[in-house]
């Protein structure tokens, strides 16, 4: 928070929070509903999750709390509970959210964040996909006033067709409750768009639904205890409560892997909406600052019976559009939720679930980012091929091993294009000037010039001793006396290739060629001395990275006609000399 926090700040902060709170309320219930919970847990969530993120978070305008992909990943995490086991399903979740904040935490404690940059946001993408389908899929029986047909242990397509076919009849009540939400969200949010108005289509479109069913007495119990329209029900006037989870260890091997999804997504979620709007505003973040606030916030509302959460990015674009200027706008969004539970919760037995469900399908629609996906799409097979593993897995497997698919097929697809070394052959022009070869070129006497570019790690190791061969072997038939392996565009080098590079020198020097190296970056010296070439290869073939574009290849080409025309080598007198040469 800011020590000068003014009058001025506090204003902007405050209608900010109320406004993202008008949001909160319809979405942390309708999220509530995708993990298959009572509405309260969604709704402690936007209060609890949203209050401690905000105090101890970094970004000025992110918004945390319940949101709809980890929502649906509670939902997958608590399939193995029969729908009347409605508590054990709930201790559940508080204990998932425990487990939650407690990864995410140690992620912060051991500086851990700065990995999730390297999951690929194709998988991101791919899940959002995925997720929007199955959001829409499982509301469909809601909204059209189906019995819920199957249990947690089949996939959803096959409950989802279970409820369509032994469900019952379609609840006209119900459907029309929804559609008319629908174009009611869909006009209000034109209104919204087209005169500035404030965004709280989403409540406006709730408040109107649960009105009219309640007006007719469509939600309103019969004298034989039903309704036309199932309702949300009953949500206590009450705050969220010190709760601690019954811990059931039959539970943990469920959990965890649920748990570890909902950490890694979690982040993701938080730290791109972060980025995203500190680089339109131009905050400095704190990113581990921010994981630990993401694991304090859900280790806290594991204990305060609130639904796992993360960063919104709904709520938070809204938190920057509306004005706010400190992350005090959260913590004013928390409390707006808190008094808003307290004075109106008893009326959210009137909400329809078919509105519910119509809002879930416009969320579900604007949960996948399609000119990003159509972009990406488009980009590569690799990137493609990532969405459509990560989307498939997430509808005909499950939501949570979805994420870890798509992470490690996106690392077993990039390591082989890491270890991907392009040699080409070069040539120096009689102006002075290096360039590839071409077709039409002279060949080549006594002196052959390959320029190495790539990642010089283990795996590139094979394909590195492929291109030594091929070297040694036009050496050998074409009686070439000098090699300059220019090697300025390689990067980390490590062990197994440097032990490689260091066979190619001695059996090159054994058949009599001459390997001179240009180019050699820093790092590359530094692994070349502290594995001992100094005390064999002279100080001589080394040439060193220069800021001029191929100013180390062209001396070391004119060192290797100098070397042709004396026909002897100049090696270094004294072993101090070499060393200095070498160290950098």
């Amino acid at each position: 928070m800011r020590l000068d926090y003014s009058w001025t700040v506090a204003r902007r902060d405050l209608l900010a929070g109320l406004t993202v709170a008008a949001i909160s309320l319809p979405q942390a219930m309708a999220y509530a509903l995708i993990a298959g919970v009572d509405p309260r847990y969604g709704l402690y969530s936007a209060i609890i999750v949203t209050f401690i993120a905000s105090i101890f978070g970094s970004s000025s305008h992110l918004i945390n709390g319940p949101t709809n992909a980890i929502s649906l990943v509670v939902f997958s995490a608590l399939a193995f509970f029969d729908p009347d086991a409605k508590a054990s399903a709930a201790e559940a979740m508080f204990l998932l959210g425990v487990l939650v904040g407690i990864i995410q935490i140690l992620i912060a404690v051991f500086r851990l964040g700065d990995l999730t940059r390297y999951i690929s946001e194709s998988v991101i993408i791919g899940f959002m996909a995925g997720a929007g389908f199955l959001i829409a899929v499982g509301q469909v029986g809601n909204f059209l006033g189906l019995h819920d047909k199957g249990n947690g242990h089949q996939p959803v397509l096959e409950r989802f067709w279970l409820t369509l076919t032994q469900g019952g009849a379609v609840n006209l009540y119900a459907l029309g409750i929804g559609a008319g939400t629908i174009v009611l969200v869909l006009a209000l949010r034109w209104l919204v768009r087209r005169f500035g108005l404030p965004q709280v289509e989403m409540l406006t479109a709730l408040i109107v639904a649960a009105g009219i069913a309640a007006f007719f007495g469509w939600s309103i119990p019969s004298a034989h205890g039903k309704s036309l329209l199932t309702v949300v029900g009953s949500v206590p006037a009450s705050l969220p409560a010190p709760h601690i989870p019954d811990i059931q260890w039959s539970w943990i091997p469920n959990l965890t892997s649920s748990a570890f999804a909902i950490a890694i997504l979690g982040l993701l979620e938080a730290l791109a909406i972060a980025k995203s709007i500190a680089h339109r505003t131009g905050q400095r973040l704190d990113y581990n600052k921010q994981i630990l606030a993401e694991g304090l916030a859900n280790l806290t509302g594991g204990f305060f019976q609130s639904l796992p959460g993360s960063g919104s990015l709904t709520r938070s674009a809204i938190n920057h559009q509306a004005g706010a200027a400190t992350r005090a706008s959260g913590v004013f969004a928390a409390i707006a939720v808190a008094i808003t539970v307290l004075l109106f919760a008893p009326y959210a037995r009137f909400i329809p679930k078919a509105a519910l469900a119509g809002l879930l399908f416009v969320i579900a629609v604007r949960l996948v980012d399609w000119k990003r996906l159509r972009y990406a799409w488009r980009a590569s097979w690799y990137d493609a091929g990532l969405i459509a593993v990560t989307a498939f897995s997430a509808v005909f497997i499950t939501v949570e091993f979805s994420i870890l698919i798509g992470v490690a097929l996106s690392i077993l697809l990039f390591v082989p294009r890491a270890a991907r070394l392009r040699v080409l052959e070069l040539v120096v022009t009689p102006e002075g000037l290096v360039r590839e070869r071409l077709p039409a070129d002279p060949p080549a006497r006594d002196l052959l010039i390959y320029d190495l570019e790539g990642e010089l790690f283990f795996g590139a190791a094979p394909e590195a001793d492929r291109y030594f061969d091929k070297i040694a072997h036009r050496a050998q038939v074409e009686s070439i006396s000098y090699v300059v392996l220019r090697v300025r565009r390689t990067r980390n080098p490590d062990v197994v290739f440097l032990e490689r590079l260091e066979h190619f020198l001695r059996e090159s020097e054994a058949r009599g060629v001459t390997v001179l190296l240009a180019g050699v970056r820093p790092d590359f010296a530094r692994g070349l001395y502290n594995l001992g070439f100094s005390t064999w290869l002279p100080a001589d073939r080394i040439f060193h990275e220069e800021n001029k574009d191929y100013s180390a290849t062209l001396k070391a080409v004119r060192h290797a006609y100098a070397l042709l025309r004396r026909g002897e080598s100049t090696p270094d007198s004294t072993e101090e000399k070499r060393e200095l040469y070498y160290l950098v």
